[in-house]
Formats: C-alpha cells, sequence, structure tokens
C-alpha cells in the first residue's frame, strides 16, 4: 500500500502549483483523501480533505477560496491545485488516507511520503 505525492516545487508569490498523490496496492475510493502541511519548526496541518463518496471537500481555513481538491477514481489520485501562493504557504505536502472525513492528522492511517513546496517573495 502506498500513496505517492508528486507536484511540488519552486514558485513566485502569486503562482500556482497542481500536487497528485496516486494510490497504489489497494484501492481508495472508499476512503477519504486528504492533504496535510508542515513547515519547519511547526506541526503538521490539516489542509483540505475529501471524502471517499465525494463528501466535501473541506478546506482549512487558510486555503478557502485558493485550493481545489479533487480525485480521479479510475485513476485512485486525489488532486490538490493550489492558487495564489503565499511564502507562508512554503511546507513539505503530504497525502494521507483516513476511513472517515476529516481534519485530524491522527485520524488518517496511511501516509505519503510529502512533496516540497516552495513559495518565494
Amino acid at each position: 500500500v502506498q500513496l505517492q505525492a508528486s507536484g511540488g516545487g519552486l514558485v513566485q508569490t502569486g503562482g500556482s502549483l497542481r500536487l497528485s498523490c496516486a494510490a497504489s496496492g489497494r484501492t481508495f475510493n472508499g476512503y477519504a483523501m486528504g492533504w496535510f502541511r508542515q513547515a519547519p519548526g511547526k506541526e503538521r496541518e490539516f489542509v483540505a480533505a475529501i471524502g471517499g463518496s465525494g463528501r466535501g471537500p473541506i478546506h482549512a481555513a487558510s486555503m478557502k477560496g485558493r485550493g481545489t481538491l479533487s480525485r480521479d477514481y479510475a485513476k485512485n489520485t486525489v488532486y490538490l491545485l493550489m492558487a495564489n501562493l503565499r511564502p507562508e504557504d512554503t511546507a513539505v505536502y503530504y497525502c494521507a488516507a483516513s476511513p472517515t472525513l476529516s481534519i485530524i492528522v491522527g485520524q488518517y492511517i496511511y501516509w505519503g511520503q510529502g512533496t516540497l513546496v516552495t513559495v518565494s517573495s
């Protein structure tokens, strides 16, 4: 069972990035898929999540209006499109899977390796 996050990179303030999370080893179509981020010296925090049946999506206040979450059930992949990026969005972004649509880190049981997003000012 593996979640592979990709799409991170260096972008200027105001730019956009699309992160992908590809699942393999089993289907996660019945699972909620979430994105979290962790900046240096800070705790991992919730960014956005979408339910297994398409419930939600839900977004953290910091990402509302700037993040668009979608999932492709055929490809077992979830996408997070982030627009109008700011330097404070700089972090390692992780995708994760949970049986329950949640904003709580501890309720996610499968995790990807993370992809670094750096926003320059």
